[in-house]
Formats: structure tokens, sequence, C-alpha cells
């Protein structure tokens, strides 16, 4: 019998790339779906693929989590629907590739709400119902670019990424005698739409080819971590490189690091 049987995984920002992938391994697993998304033609395809392939029920709910109602009413849905959610994988996200002071605050704004405040939100909702029933599982989708110093240009995205791993670190000490997992995600350069959506594509397709994952191996490494309850998980070992040496720089010399950086890519 498959590890999630009877069990259902809410995965946000389901339509593309991590989200994805994330659908794919919990349906092989075993768990009926809700997926969430702007998208909603593409979540209908994905969902009548997964439930061919793998023999399990997945509800489609499209929302824009930019939107500050869109987290109550997606989880008003899912109750009004009977459902319920076992798993919550908090993946939805994209970057601001500008200097903080040439954008308007409602794009920081939106920013905000989908990278922070909407997975907080969903949290706290469903996370009672996991304390009832004495399992659950979340993985909150941080970043690398959290646990690292930061860069110039999408000025917010570290620091949303940086304020997950924290979330998720403390959120672990307190349900880890309830029966609830959590795991804060960190990949690094994952092949996805995400670079494509952000408009850095150009900028990032320098990296070398041993610095990219796929989203697959991301999202499986993700699965694998949370059920095992491992509070943090960086994605691959060129990234755990990366944070381990940025653990033990020294502030100014990471900072100088990542001036060059941010200088190399304008």
């Amino acid at each position: 019998m498959a590890s999630g049987h009877g069990l259902t995984a809410l995965v946000t920002g389901a339509s593309a790339g991590i989200g994805k992938a994330f659908a794919e391994v919990f349906a092989k697993n075993g768990f009926d779906l809700i997926l969430t998304a702007r998208r909603e033609e593409r979540l209908a395809a994905l969902a009548a693929e997964l439930e061919s392939r793998h023999g399990i029920k997945v509800t489609v709910i499209a929302k824009d989590l930019a939107d500050p109602t869109g987290a109550e009413r997606l989880v008003a849905e899912i109750k009004t629907s009977g459902l319920k959610v076992d798993a919550l994988v908090n993946n939805a996200g994209y970057g601001v590739p500008a200097n903080y002071d040439g954008t308007s605050w409602s794009t920081q704004r939106d920013f905000i709400q989908v990278l922070v405040t909407a997975p907080c939100e969903l949290v706290h909702r469903l996370l009672p119902d996991m304390v009832a029933r004495k399992k659950g599982y979340i993985i909150n989708v941080a970043s690398v670019a959290g646990m690292i110093p930061g860069a110039a240009s999408s000025t917010l995205y570290g620091a949303a990424k940086s304020f997950m791993v924290q979330f998720s670190r403390s959120l672990h000490l307190e349900q880890e005698a309830n029966g609830v997992h959590v795991t804060a995600l960190c990949p690094g350069f994952t092949y996805s739409e995400f670079h494509d959506v952000t408009g850095n594509r150009e900028q990032v397709s320098k990296m070398p080819s041993y610095m990219w994952m796929t989203s697959e191996n991301v999202a499986q490494e993700g699965y694998d971590a949370v059920m095992r309850n491992k509070v943090v998980h960086v994605n691959g070992p060129v990234n755990k490189g990366i944070v381990l040496l940025a653990k033990y720089l020294p502030d100014q010399v990471g900072l100088m690091i990542m001036r060059a950086r941010s200088r190399g890519e304008r």
C-alpha cells in the first residue's frame, strides 16, 4: 500500500516547475491531491494526467494568492467540498528582478503576500486539523537564497526565503510532539519556468550546468525530507557546499562576493 493512501496533499503553485513535480511525487505515493495556482487550464490538464496515471483523485481550485483573501477563500472552498488536507506544500512564488526603489509598492506588496503572508496563513488555517489527527506534513519551499548573504536586485527574495526557513524551524519545534512534520526545502538553481516568469532567464543561463537541478529531483528530495521530519533540507551537494561556506564567511567577505556577482549579472 502506498504511504499516502487515504491522505490528501495541497500543493500551491502547482501548474509548473517544482509545484508540478511535487504533485507528481505525492501522487505516485498514493496521495489524493488538491492543486491550486492561477492557471486553471494547466491545473486541469495536470489533474487529468495524474488521475489517469496513478488512480488518485485530484481536485483543482484556481486561486491567486496575491489576493489578500485568496488563502482564506481557498481553505473555505476545501472545507465546503468536504476535503481535508494532510500535507501542505507551500510552493507558490516568483521573483521581482529589479532594485527596490525601481519598483512600485503594489508589486512588492503582492510579492510579500504570495511568498510570506499566504503560506503562513495556510499553515495557520490548516494546522489545527493536522494536530487534532496527530498527523500532518508541511513543506515550505524556501531557497538557498535565504541562507546566503543578500544580493542586489530581487531585494525581498532572500529575505522572504530566510523568513520561511526560520518560520519552519520554530514550527518544527512546536509540532514535533504532535505528529506534524515540518520541513523548509532550500533548492538553488532549478530547471523550471521560474526564471522565465521572473524575467532573468538570460542572466541565470550563464551559470554552469553543475549548479542546476531538475524540478523532479528537488521535489523528491523534499518529499523524502518531510517524511523523515528533517527540519531544513538543502538540495544537492553544490548547494550544500555554498550554504556551508556562507555560514562561516565573515559578513563583509560574503557581501563582497555578492556585490561582485550582482555586478556580473548586470
